[in-house]
């Protein structure tokens, strides 16, 4: 095999409310003023299971807690929401790169 067609995401287990460990797909990096936030889809090994699921964004900060780094949740709504315009912007410039480039 050639290696082009090779893809191998990064993948974080997070923790959720409940104790579940869930594994997501990093999409995206950014760092905004003085803040780093993440981008993440749940990740299915399954691709019959990526169909079912719903897709949803999740958007996440980073936070250093005894000098490490954690992902959080965004409390504040306003954040939240232009956060998640910038991040929707930026994916969707990067899927339309991506449709220039395989026409």
């Amino acid at each position: 095999m050639d290696g082009k067609n090779e893809y191998t995401p990064d993948l974080f287990t997070l923790v959720d409310e409940e104790g579940n460990e869930v594994e997501f797909e990093l999409l995206d990096v950014m760092e905004e003023g003085e803040e780093r936030y993440f981008a993440l889809i749940p990740y299915h090994e399954n691709p019959e299971e990526m169909l079912d699921d719903d897709g949803d964004l999740v958007i996440l900060k980073s936070e250093i807690v005894n000098d490490e780094e954690m992902l959080a949740s965004i409390d504040d709504d306003d954040e939240y929401e232009r956060i998640g315009a910038i991040f929707l912007e930026r994916l969707e410039n990067a899927f339309d790169e991506e449709d220039e480039i395989e026409e």
